[in-house]
């Protein structure tokens, strides 16, 4: 069940606003904007977050596809669980033999069937389009605020790829942990759950935490052409600095390892057992590589393991009951949650992690060994990170305390020399 989560920011309600369900169905209503900071968008992107107003219908029980599988499309194939849309691979833009050069998107000609058609050569979005990106990984498409990717800040992962993090304190839906089985992060359109990074090695729920590993490898080629399958295709551009391998989809190839539950398959996801579903069920991984950086094919696809239907509607027609969750975090929910800090010693930018989206604003303090307060922020509600600017700090042995209503927890931080 996707949980509610409502914040707002200027005047625009943000995340999830209500989650309704029926006897089959569950409907999430979302404006589509998070609480984390959206952009800068520094390709020169001049759309900008806004408001959606959506709502969408899912199957309490999605069915697996039988025969051939639907491929996934342009816009929205799943919601996140603050609301915000999931694309696939692309962004729109696939090469023309015509012209030689990339047709489809702005400021290039239309591809040859119009938008929609299937090209030879489809451009991926992560690769092609991340200087665009913020620093949760996410952009706009005409006010449609979406990701392609594993939804966490870029400059968590352990080898940063995009700077634009630097530009200011940002956030993500949540932190990849290699030590927790990753929290739901949402729902693809087929229906089937989506996960993070990292899971139970073996489907039936047990084995290390270990990172799910696409089942996709960049091909062995210098020309692009033939696709994978053998098939003979219009030609592509030659492999180069310019189009550099994993520039387009068509680049990987699946490889299957049938001795390794760590592998996923081609659609991108296992049956397994998960916390939220212990019986089991069939579920999609957001992939990265040993750096923590995204992973064709990212999220869902390139095809649906089940049944695909547009899960948008305009309304809802038939009796439901709205969910209603806890307000406040318990004790027990307190103490298993994971809060981490770090660098830790830090020099300037300390980052307090939460392991899940808060739902109760976290109050968090640094005090010196006198009981001096120094510096105060906070992790607002729906959100699972927040930072401290620790260069005025002199170097030394520093108490956080984390507060959320009557609970308190203490990190012990030490703040190395300039």
């Amino acid at each position: 069940m996707v949980g509610k989560l409502s914040y707002n920011r200027n005047g625009v309600l943000v995340n999830c606003q209500s989650v309704q369900y029926s006897a089959n169905n569950v409907y999430v209503s979302t404006r589509g904007i998070p609480s984390y900071p959206t952009g800068p968008f520094q390709d020169g992107n001049p759309s900008q977050a806004t408001d959606q107003n959506a709502i969408f219908k899912f199957p309490l029980n999605p069915q697996v596809q039988t025969g051939t599988n639907t491929s996934t499309t342009g816009g929205d194939i799943g919601v996140f669980i603050n609301g915000v849309a999931l694309f696939d691979y692309r962004d729109g833009v696939a090469w023309s033999t015509k012209t030689n050069s990339y047709c489809g998107g702005p400021g290039n000609p239309p591809c040859p069937g119009g938008p929609g058609a299937n090209q030879a050569w489809s451009r991926d979005a992560v690769v092609a389009e991340r200087v665009g990106f913020d620093c949760a990984k996410g952009h706009p498409a005409m006010g449609n605020y979406h990701h392609h990717q594993n939804p966490s800040a870029f400059n968590l992962d352990l080898v940063v790829i995009s700077n634009v993090c630097n530009l200011y304190a940002a956030d993500g839906l949540y932190v990849i942990d290699s030590t927790q089985h990753s929290p739901l992060l949402g729902f693809a359109y087929d229906g089937f759950p989506i996960y993070g990074a990292y899971a139970y090695h073996d489907t039936d729920g047990t084995g290390a935490i270990t990172r799910m590993k696409s089942g996709y490898e960049l091909r062995n080629i210098t020309v692009r052409t033939h696709h994978a399958d053998g098939t003979d295709v219009d030609d592509g551009p030659a492999v180069s600095a310019t189009y550099p391998l994993g520039i387009f989809r068509e680049d990987y190839e699946f490889v299957s390892h049938p001795n390794d539950q760590s592998y996923l398959d081609e659609h991108n996801g296992r049956f397994c057992r998960t916390p939220e579903y212990p019986n089991g069920t069939y579920a999609y991984f957001c992939t990265v590589d040993v750096n923590h950086n995204s992973a064709y094919p990212y999220a869902v696809g390139p095809t649906f393991m089940g049944v695909y239907a547009n899960r948008k509607v305009t309304s809802i027609t038939e009796t439901v009951t709205t969910y209603v969750p806890t307000t406040s975090i318990s004790e027990s929910e307190f103490n298993t949650l994971s809060i981490k800090t770090y660098p830790n010693p830090v020099t300037d930018l300390l980052a307090v992690q939460v392991g899940t989206l808060v739902k109760e604003d976290m109050q968090l303090a640094l005090y010196d060994i006198t009981g001096k307060l120094i510096k105060e922020t906070r992790i607002n509600k729906g959100q699972s990170i927040a930072y401290m600017n620790m260069e005025t700090v002199y170097a030394g042995s520093y108490l956080l305390k984390v507060t959320v209503g009557n609970n308190v927890a203490t990190k012990a931080i030490i703040v190395s020399s300039k």
